[in-house]
C-alpha cells in the first residue's frame, strides 16, 4: 500500500515539474531549442569545459551577474546563451529571451499595445534575461533612454545574458550620448564576466550549413 502512494505521489510531482518546466519554456519564448548536447566546445576558443562547468552551476544567476557574450556573427553566441536558459528554465529559473530590436520595440509601444505590456511584465519578473544582438545598429536618443531605464529599474534584480559583435567601448557610437552610455556601463559591468569568441573563428553556421549543390 505504501510503496503504491508513493509511486501515485512521485507520478503527481514529476507531473507538475513537467507542467512548470513547459510553463517557463513558453515564457521565455527561445527562438529555437539549443541544448549543451549540440554545443561542441571544440568548436571555439571563448569557453573550456572548467568554465563552461562554472556557467552550469547558475550561482551567478543568483549574484545578478551579467554575461557579455561578444565576438563575430556565427561562432555560437546565442546558442551559448540560448542553452544556458534551457539549462537555468530546467532547474526552475524564470528565463526571458528577446532581441534587442524587439525590446525596444516593447519598451516603446508597452503602454498602448497590450501584447508589448504582457511580454514587458514577464521580462521585468524573470530571473534571468537574455538580449541577443546588442548595439546591432544605431538607436535615437529616447530608445537609449528606455533602454538605460530598463537596465536602471533592474539592476540587483535580475542576472543578463547579453551577446553582441561590438565591444562594450563601442557601445556609445549606437547609443549616441557618452553619458548614459557610461551609465549603463556602470550596472551591467559592476559584476560581470566577457565571454570573447576570436574573430578568426569560423562561422559556425557556414561551417555546417546546407547545400542545395
Amino acid at each position: 500500500y505504501h510503496e503504491l502512494v508513493y509511486e501515485i505521489l512521485s507520478y503527481e510531482m514529476r507531473c507538475r515539474e513537467q507542467k512548470n518546466n513547459e510553463r517557463l519554456m513558453k515564457w521565455a519564448e527561445f527562438p529555437e531549442i539549443l541544448t549543451f548536447d549540440t554545443y561542441d566546445l571544440k568548436e571555439q576558443t571563448a569557453l573550456g569545459e572548467k568554465q563552461l562547468n562554472v556557467l552550469k552551476e547558475l550561482n551567478w544567476i543568483e549574484e545578478f551577474f551579467t554575461l557579455i557574450l561578444m565576438g563575430p556573427t556565427g561562432a555560437g553566441k546565442t546558442h551559448l546563451s540560448v542553452a544556458l536558459g534551457i539549462h537555468a528554465v530546467e532547474r526552475g529559473y524564470k528565463v526571458s529571451f528577446v532581441s534587442m530590436n524587439q525590446l525596444m520595440y516593447i519598451l516603446k509601444t508597452k503602454e498602448y499595445i497590450n501584447k508589448s505590456k504582457i511580454r514587458y511584465k514577464r521580462i521585468i519578473a524573470s530571473d534571468l534575461i537574455i538580449i541577443d544582438d546588442v548595439m546591432y545598429m544605431t538607436y535615437e536618443t529616447q530608445e537609449a533612454n528606455l533602454f538605460f531605464q530598463f537596465i536602471y529599474d533592474l539592476y540587483d534584480k535580475a542576472a543578463f545574458i547579453l551577446t553582441s559583435n561590438k565591444g562594450p567601448n563601442e557601445w556609445g557610437k549606437f547609443l549616441g550620448d557618452p553619458t548614459l552610455t557610461t551609465a549603463i556601463l556602470d550596472r551591467l559591468l559592476h559584476r560581470s564576466e566577457i565571454i570573447t569568441f576570436d574573430n578568426e573563428t569560423d562561422s559556425i553556421r557556414m561551417k555546417y550549413r546546407k547545400v542545395l549543390f
